[in-house]
């Protein structure tokens, strides 16, 4: 059996190993692989492993020996799924793997914008003269008059409300942790309210943005969810709230967001993902002065790609025994 994994890096850069798959078959990792390169090197593969690498009608075509595709992810919208069946292509994904770290960095992401630490961690050490900021010592707070320094406004989370679009495991435990803040959480869910866990308030989506203080998307990418923050959208959110999307980057509308922020109709916007990845230089989020990023590295903690590397491999090792795991097709 040969395996390949076309782009085996941003999940594993060096510091996990692949060595379980060598007891199974011919193993053979790709760092990246372009669009052109794909059916080249999984020509001669059963088993194909893929990150972000799209495998399509037009490559699955090309590839009589594969039998199988393992997305090295939880969404799989990088494989035709109805090629995958007409070509008896079995596709497995990994679930749940990153909940913990996303829902980490959905507060990183949000004290950035309340609690501003980064912003006064440079402050602590540079000092501004002529509009231009220097190295001085300890900076500002070495010159202020006062036993503390701040030049921004500074909010308490307690006793705000926390908008959860989609309440799946990542939206669950975004839940429990704005609960453990103070805060007040509802959601727009297509579970009953009767269903939802103590302490969450089901909300209509128009309901969520006008209440909330904070919405933070972890809905799924479909045709429905598409720009689903767009400019009449943003119009029923407060002008002080914070929007915060580690979702996928196409449920907001960019150019609308970036409007909403310079006319100060929006506080700030903070995103792990965005449309296009990397981004281009004139996305106009970019220049957005309340606009925060970090490079869709929300599922990259060392404690959650272990998981996703052990959990694609079981799934590889139930395949060959015959009995697939975590099958999307």
């Amino acid at each position: 059996m040969k395996i390949v994994i076309l782009d085996g890096y941003t999940a594993n850069p060096g510091d996990l190993s692949w060595e379980a798959l060598k007891n199974i078959g011919e193993l053979t990792v790709y760092d990246r692989t372009s669009s052109e390169e794909t059916v080249q090197r999984a020509k001669d593969a059963d088993v194909v492993l893929t990150n972000k690498v799209c495998l399509w009608r037009q490559d699955i075509e090309l590839l009589p020996k594969l039998r199988y595709i393992g997305v090295l992810a939880t969404g799989y919208n990088v494989v035709d799924l109805e090629a995958a069946r007409e070509y008896g292509v079995i596709v497995t994904n990994v679930p749940a793997y990153s909940t913990e770290s996303v829902a980490q960095m959905v507060f990183a992401h949000l004290l950035t914008v309340t609690n501003r630490t980064e912003h006064y961690a440079i402050k602590t050490r540079t000092i501004s003269e002529g509009g231009k900021t220097k190295p001085n010592g300890m900076g500002e707070w070495t010159t202020c008059p006062d036993f503390c320094y701040w030049d921004t406004p500074l909010t308490e989370l307690a006793d705000k409300t926390f908008g959860i679009v989609g309440l799946g495991n990542i939206g669950r435990r975004v839940a429990d942790i704005a609960l453990a803040f103070g805060m007040k959480v509802v959601a727009y869910t297509s579970k009953k309210a009767e269903q939802l866990p103590t302490g969450i308030g089901k909300r209509s989506m128009d309901e969520l943005l006008k209440e909330s203080d904070v919405v933070s998307l972890h809905c799924p990418l479909t045709t429905g969810t598409r720009h689903l923050i767009n400019q009449q959208t943003l119009k029923l959110m407060k002008s002080t709230a914070i929007l915060l999307n580690t979702g996928r980057g196409p449920l907001v509308n960019d150019f609308d967001v970036a409007c909403a922020l310079n006319e100060n109709r929006l506080r700030a916007f903070c995103a792990d993902v965005l449309t296009e990845e990397p981004p281009r230089a004139d996305n106009p989020l970019l220049s957005c002065e309340n606009a925060f990023f970090t490079p869709h590295i929300a599922w990259a903690t060392k404690e959650a790609r272990t998981r996703l590397v052990n959990v694609a491999i079981n799934n590889v090792k139930a395949f060959v025994k015959g009995n697939p795991i975590n099958v999307v097709c």
